[in-house]
């Protein structure tokens, strides 16, 4: 192949992704817009059943990480009022001592506690991990919701960049490292992952520290959630013997801190149309709430459904093809068995 060849090779490669790209941007903005905001809530909610979040578990262990703020807190606060014990894991000590007790006040419920633990640190996790598992209690329900969209490259002290270090290898260290304390929960046990309508952008890839020269956090951060589908369905394909399910699911564009934070333009151009973080908490307390049988493991959902995890024509969906080996590499950052 002569340069001249190779080099418009190249440029017909660079435009097919750069179209591609712009379709997927395009595609997921109009399917965002008719159904990620408080008026696609307010609509999906018309064929929601009422009856099927009032179920109470004053027997179940649940644990929440990211609690202390936005669809997190909803989500404690949520299963609180339904009798569970809660676990709020938080990175900071005070913020999650005042979500403690606002929560303990809000419900009632005494039996909600405060577990610290930095979730992009592997070693934390680790700790963490360690001194639960010495409580010996099932685990009926994790839900992995801390994340972050963190737009400058930043790489933690165990070298990993930190939203991926959050986003994708904390929560697998976290799930993989609580296995035997779900399994004690089995058959009733489940994973509930929040990932994000974003990820319809993104393909899976084993670049998973953003390599690129020029780093975006908003593309990093989409790429992440795609792995956290993936890992969903790969999760409940291995441990499907185990009772425990597992299920991915996005909670639409909410009104929370890390969006105002994270992506201010966009928070303000939203101002009035996003959910209330109890509107984006709402999937996660049902999925938690679902006998299993109704329930698919390793499926999306989305407002009390199942949810299509590619959008047409955006061409993400060979690209799961990638998970093990993915989970490989995981496994060998977070120095895990595999």
């Amino acid at each position: 192949m002569t340069s001249v060849t190779l080099r418009i090779h190249f440029s017909v490669s660079a435009l097919a992704m750069f179209l591609l790209k712009a379709w997927r941007s395009a595609a997921f903005a109009v399917y965002g817009y008719q159904n990620f905001t408080k008026a696609g809530f307010l609509e999906h909610s018309k064929r929601f059943k009422p009856e099927e979040i009032e179920t109470k578990i004053p027997e179940k262990n649940c644990i929440v990480t990211g609690a202390n703020s936005g669809i997190g807190y909803a989500s404690a606060e949520g299963l609180a009022q339904r009798g569970a014990t809660v676990y709020l894991v938080c990175r900071n000590k005070e913020k999650g001592e005042a979500a403690l007790s606002k929560i303990q006040s809000k419900t009632g419920n005494q039996n909600v506690h405060l577990e610290v633990c930095d979730l992009s640190s592997i070693s934390e996790i680790k700790s963490f991990a360690s001194r639960f598992s010495e409580k010996n209690v099932p685990v009926h329900v994790l839900i992995n919701n801390a994340g972050l969209l963190e737009n400058n490259r930043v790489t933690t002290s165990e070298g990993f960049e930190l939203n991926f270090a959050v986003n994708v290898l904390g929560t697998y260290a976290l799930t993989e490292s609580m296995l035997p304390l779900l399994e004690k929960a089995a058959p009733d046990a489940r994973v509930i992952t929040v990932a994000s309508g974003g990820m319809y952008t993104a393909s899976l890839t084993k670049d998973l520290m953003y390599s690129e020269q020029n780093f975006n956090g908003v593309e990093q951060y989409a790429r992440n959630k795609r792995v956290q589908v993936a890992l969903t369905e790969k999760w409940a394909d291995k441990y499907k013997n185990k009772g425990i399910g597992f299920y991915s699911m996005h909670p639409g564009w909410a009104e929370t801190p890390g969006v105002a934070k994270s992506l201010p333009s966009f928070n303000e151009k939203f101002q009035g149309k996003l959910r209330t973080s109890e509107e984006g908490a709402d999937t996660i307390i049902w999925l938690s709430l679902q006998p299993k049988e109704k329930l698919a493991s390793g499926a999306l959902y989305f407002d009390r459904a199942e949810a299509p995890k590619h959008l047409t024509f955006a061409a993400t969906s060979g690209s799961h093809a990638l998970i093990d080996s993915i989970v490989d590499d995981l496994n060998s950052m977070a120095s895990l068995s595999a």
